[in-house]
């Protein structure tokens, strides 16, 4: 059997090879890159000669899975698995799974990181220290005592509510399918006219791409905040630097965008005010890269046993 890892999982050679051993022992053969594919004929020839692979957020297509032949499980080193053709996956018997719950901690973090960075301004502060500028322009706003409006309440977006109640703060939250009786519900509407923070943490769907547009951002409050780490373009990108342009909204945090970064430089929110980017880093910790490396692992040793985990198809 030969197991590829078709793009880099941001580990030690040392960690990698420790987590591979028991493979290698069983007669394993592992091949790992230490860069991603350059495009989807690239990723083709990575996968061709592989019976189990593993790839990351790179997209993986019908073009790049067609050349896979040999192809039997697909290990995704992601949440999301909206970037690989899973419809192809199906029709070819070829088994896929997710590495769901590593990211949790960092992403919620990454909120908060934003959400202090928005309410003091912080990205103005240090350069404005460094002109040699005081604190005239800075007064700042507190998380305690905010309404904090969670739109998804999975397990992101619960850790997200716990962090949000540890700072003092009144969380509500809209989902398909409340989990946690600490958080309370409403409709999205309503959570959207009342919040003064609203966290997104739902994924990819046709029901939920371009969830927030114009019409919602518009049912916002003037001085709200909207912090977006969820996985691909739920935020409508020019309607919210729209917004933003003119004061219809307080600020944003964005880590998600239409496309991976860099972005293009004509992208919207290049040019919005009291907008924080940052290029998709939510779930990149060290310590979310061992634990998802660790599932990868868990995950094909599962599959080999016969007892799929984290099963997608």
């Amino acid at each position: 059997m030969k197991l590829v890892i078709a793009e880099p999982l941001s580990i030690s050679e040392e960690r990698l090879s420790s987590l591979a051993r028991p493979l290698e022992e069983a007669g394993w053969i592992i091949e790992s890159y230490a860069d991603r594919p350059a495009g989807q004929q690239e990723l083709g020839r990575r996968l061709a000669s592989a019976d189990a692979a593993v790839i990351a957020n790179y997209p993986c297509t019908a073009e790049a899975l067609a050349a896979a032949t040999q192809l039997r499980y697909l290990c995704i080193a992601f949440t999301g698995v909206d970037h690989v053709d899973t419809a192809f996956c199906r029709e070819h018997r070829v088994a896929v799974s997710n590495c769901a719950g590593y990211s949790t901690e960092a992403v919620a973090e990454l909120v908060f990181g934003m959400a202090l960075s928005l309410v003091r301004d912080l990205p103005h502060a240090d350069p404005a220290v460094r002109s040699g500028k005081n604190n005239a322009g800075f007064l700042g706003g507190e998380l305690a005592g905010k309404r904090f409006g969670i739109i998804g309440t999975g397990a992101i977006g619960c850790r997200t509510a716990e962090l949000a109640r540890a700072f003092g703060c009144d969380v509500w939250g809209w989902s398909r399918t409340p989990k946690d009786d600490r958080i309370r519900y409403t409709d999205l509407e309503t959570l959207l006219r009342t919040s003064d923070i609203i966290s997104i943490h739902l994924p990819l769907t046709d029901a939920t791409r371009g969830l927030i547009g114009q019409k919602e951002l518009a049912l916002m409050k003037p001085t709200a905040l909207l912090i977006n780490t969820a996985r691909g373009p739920i935020v409508d990108s020019a309607a919210l630097a729209d917004a933003l342009k003119d004061g219809r909204l307080g600020g944003a945090g964005i880590d998600v965008y239409e496309q991976e970064p860099p972005l293009p430089a004509d992208h919207p929110l290049l040019s919005a005010p009291h907008c924080l980017l940052t290029p998709h880093l939510g779930f990149f910790s060290a310590e979310a890269m061992e634990r998802r490396a660790a599932i990868v692992f868990d995950n094909i040793q599962a599959w080999k046993d016969g007892r799929q985990k984290n099963v997608i198809c």
